[in-house]
């Protein structure tokens, strides 16, 4: 499988370009595990389902900050830290990083624990193309007649989806914008992967904590007062949480935002098959037409952009 990605988006140039090639090799490499561990997220919280949405947001978090402090102290990048945390620029940008993959988190969960995983792989079905979008209109990545016709695709099956449903896939939507302008931002933000994760759970983990502290004082809160698999999984949450984010914010930084929407189709497809083949969700035929659109759409940027590449280096 790394060899098939390595020779679509990342052909070897002889005699030139090499460091470059290992580079890019690298980001590839990072965005298969981290796209491949987002796409088994629901069977990992599934197990979680005793926790209402909000606390488990707020372990995610807490235990996040908790295990990224460590790496941080462990590899003496403290200093570095700091000084991510003076840059005012580099802050602002991860301040609002931080709200859009909190939201992210929330929306995902609430999804999950509705039996809406669905919903959940639809979202990250459209954000592909939502992320092509954002380098066209904030990185000035070229934007193809084909790349544009793969975008009005996607926007009819949304549009068909609302049309049969009554109301627009609000979950969905959610999910993609969040994430697809957190994938901008991070690649925006001049800091280090593991740096710049660590400051936006950091910048959370207060709040987090007090919303914690309160539901244990109300004796409200599930860890240590709940099964033993919950206070087992709880913690491993943040491992689970904070692994494909630096795996994720490492290929962000040596992969195009454009490279970056090809490796989504991961992730979608494997919560797709986990909906329809695990958890027997209801998939009808408006929402087949929809999804046709939507996966029309994709199949053209990926021909689109498989055809260019091959072009470019040919």
């Amino acid at each position: 499988m790394m060899k098939f990605y390595s020779s679509i988006l990342v052909p070897t140039l002889s005699g030139a370009g090499d460091q470059s090639t290992k580079i890019a090799r690298k980001g590839i490499l990072f965005g298969l595990a981290a796209y491949s561990i987002w796409g088994a997220f629901p069977i990992f919280f599934k197990a979680l389902a005793g926790v209402p949405p909000l606390e488990l947001v707020c372990h995610r978090i807490s235990w996040s900050a908790v295990f990224l402090l460590i790496l941080v102290v462990g590899r003496r990048q403290l200093r570095n830290l700091i000084s991510v945390v003076r840059d005012r620029s580099v802050l602002l940008t991860l301040c609002v990083s931080t709200l859009l993959i909190a939201t992210n988190w929330l929306v995902f969960l609430c999804a999950i624990q509705r039996g809406e995983v669905l919903q959940a792989s639809l979202g990250y079905f459209i954000t592909p193309l939502i992320s092509v979008l954002l380098g066209f209109v904030f990185l000035r990545e070229g934007l193809s007649r084909w790349q544009q016709v793969s975008f009005l695709s996607a926007l009819v099956g949304v549009v068909t989806l609302t049309f049969y449903q009554g109301q627009a896939p609000w979950t969905s939507l959610i999910l993609a914008a969040s994430f697809g302008l957190y994938g901008l931002l991070r690649k925006l933000a001049k800091v280090d992967a593991m740096l710049g994760l660590t400051v936006e759970t950091a910048l959370l983990a207060p709040m987090a904590l007090s919303y914690l502290i309160y539901l244990t004082a109300q004796q409200e809160g599930t860890f240590l007062a709940g099964a033993t698999q919950l206070n087992l999984l709880l913690p491993l949450s943040g491992i689970v949480t904070a692994g494909p984010l630096l795996l994720f914010a490492g290929a962000a930084r040596r992969l195009r935002l454009a490279t970056i929407g090809f490796l989504q189709y991961i992730t979608p497809s494997l919560q797709f098959a986990l909906a329809i083949g695990l958890y027997q969700e209801a998939f009808t035929r408006n929402h087949l037409i929809s999804f046709l659109f939507i996966w029309a759409g994709l199949g053209i940027y990926s021909a689109d952009k498989l055809w260019n590449t091959r072009t470019t280096f040919r």
